[in-house]
C-alpha cells in the first residue's frame, strides 16, 4: 500500500497549517490579560476561538497522520526494528536537541534573575523534577509543546501492540482509547496527552484497514462550516465560564479536538486545490523547524512586552508576537539550512525540505522530482 499523491500533498499541507496553528495555541499571557476577564470583547472571543477550540484539533490532527504513515505500507511490512532505528533519528534525537538546549538556556538567563515565572524554576528545581524537565518524564518538558514528541516515541514503542489490538479488536481498541481521551478523571498513565494515543492508533487503524481517505471528500463543505460553527458554539461556552470550564465542557472540547480533525483532513481536499495551499505543501520541513522553536520565541516575546507594556494592549503584543514570531521562523529555517546543513538535518530529523521553488533537497544536495515528505517518511 502507497500513498498517492494528493493525499500525500495534503498531509503535508495539514501538518504546516495545523502548527501555524499550534502557535496560536500557544502565546503566553497571565492573568491581567487573560481572555476571560473580557478586557478586549470581541478580540477575546477571537483568541479563545482559535487557542481553545478550534485548533485544539492539531495536536490530535498530527498524531493520526503519524500511525498512519507508519502503517501505510501494511502490518506484514512494518519492521518493528527499523523504526526504532529510523524514529530515534526523526523523532528523539530532535526532542533531546531542542529541550535540552532551552533548558541550558533557561538555567543560565534564571541565573542571573531573568526568565522566572516564565519558564519552570530550574535553579530550585529538585532531583525529581529534572527528569521531567529534560524528558518529559511524568510532566511537560521545559519546552512545552515537545510534549508531543514526547509521547510520540511512547506511542511508536508501542506501535505493535496496538497495530495487533486494531487488527484484533478494533472497535473496542478504539472504544476504549477515546473514553480515555475525551473523560479528564479517566487516566492511562502512559502520555501525558490522552488523545495522541487515540489518534495515533485510529491512523494505525485507517492505514491497515486501508480505508478510503478520499471518500467523504464530497462532503467537504458542509463538514467544514459544522467544524466552524461547533468550534464557534463551543467558545462561546468557553469564553462565558473560563478560565475553569465545567466538567461538560471539558468533555466536549476534547470530544471536538478528535472529531473536528475528520473535518479538517476534508477542508484539505478544498485547500489543496488553491494556489496557496499547493505552496504550503511543498515547504516541507518548516512545519517541524516551527513546532519545536515557536514557544521559547513566544515567552521571550512575552518577557520583554511585560517589562515594557501592559495588559490593556495585549491586542497589540497577541498580533505582533505571531507575526513576528512566524517571520523568525522562516528566516532562521532558511539560514541555517543554506549555512549549517548538517546541525539542520540533525535539527529537523532529517525531514526532507524544500526550496522556494519547491524542489526536495536532501542533506546539500538537490533531489528533483521527488515524491513529498510524507511520501518518504517510512523510507
Amino acid at each position: 500500500m502507497t500513498v498517492d499523491q494528493n493525499i500525500s500533498s495534503r498531509i503535508d499541507l495539514m501538518r504546516i497549517v495545523l502548527i501555524f496553528g499550534i502557535v496560536l495555541v500557544h502565546v503566553p499571557y497571565d492573568a491581567d490579560a487573560s481572555p476571560f476577564v473580557e478586557p478586549n470583547g470581541t478580540f477575546d472571543w477571537i483568541r479563545v476561538y482559535l487557542g481553545e477550540s478550534l485548533f485544539r484539533i492539531g495536536v490530535p490532527c498530527l498524531s493520526a497522520i503519524s500511525g498512519y504513515l507508519l502503517f501505510q505500507r501494511g502490518y506484514e511490512r512494518f519492521d518493528y526494528r527499523k523504526t526504532l532505528m529510523s524514529k530515534s533519528r526523526s523523532v528523539l534525537l530532535p526532542f533531546l536537541l531542542w529541550n535540552l538546549s532551552l533548558l541550558a538556556l533557561v538555567l543560565v538567563i534564571e541565573q542571573v534573575g531573568m526568565g522566572i515565572g516564565y519558564f519552570p524554576d530550574l535553579v530550585n528545581a529538585g532531583a525529581g523534577d529534572w527528569p521531567d524537565h529534560a524528558f518529559g518524564l511524568s510532566d511537560y518538558p521545559v519546552n512545552l509543546p515537545l510534549y508531543f514528541l514526547r509521547d510520540l516515541i511512547v506511542c511508536i514503542l508501542l506501535s505493535p501492540f496496538l497495530a495487533f489490538l486494531v487488527r484484533r479488536a478494533p472497535a473496542m481498541t478504539l472504544g476504549v482509547l477515546f473514553a480515555l481521551a475525551v473523560f479528564p478523571t479517566l487516566d492511562v498513565g502512559l502520555v501525558l496527552k490522552k488523545s495522541i494515543l487515540f489518534s495515533f492508533t485510529f491512523g494505525i487503524f485507517l492505514a491497515l484497514y486501508r480505508v478510503d481517505l478520499k471518500k467523504l471528500d464530497r462532503y467537504a463543505w458542509p463538514m467544514t462550516a459544522a467544524l466552524v460553527a461547533t468550534s464557534a458554539l463551543l467558545s462561546h461556552g468557553l469564553y462565558m465560564t473560563g478560565p475553569d470550564f465545567p466538567p461538560l465542557l471539558n468533555v466536549l472540547r476534547n470530544v471536538l479536538s478528535i472529531l473536528g480533525a475528520t473535518a479538517f483532513w476534508m477542508l484539505s481536499s478544498l485547500l489543496i486545490r488553491t494556489r496557496l495551499g499547493r505552496r504550503l505543501s511543498r515547504t516541507g520541513s518548516l512545519s517541524f523547524w516551527t513546532f519545536c522553536g515557536h514557544y521559547p520565541l513566544l515567552v521571550v516575546f512575552w518577557m520583554i512586552w511585560n517589562r515594557y507594556a501592559g495588559a490593556e494592549l495585549y491586542p497589540i503584543f497577541y498580533i505582533g508576537a505571531v507575526l513576528l514570531t512566524y517571520s523568525l521562523l522562516i528566516l532562521s529555517n532558511g539560514l541555517v539550512l543554506r549555512w549549517m546543513p548538517r546541525v539542520y538535518a540533525a535539527l529537523t530529523g532529517n525531514r526532507r525540505r524544500t526550496n522556494a521553488a519547491g524542489a526536495v533537497t536532501q542533506g546539500a544536495k538537490l533531489v528533483g522530482n521527488q515524491p513529498s515528505p510524507a511520501m518518504q517518511e517510512q523510507r
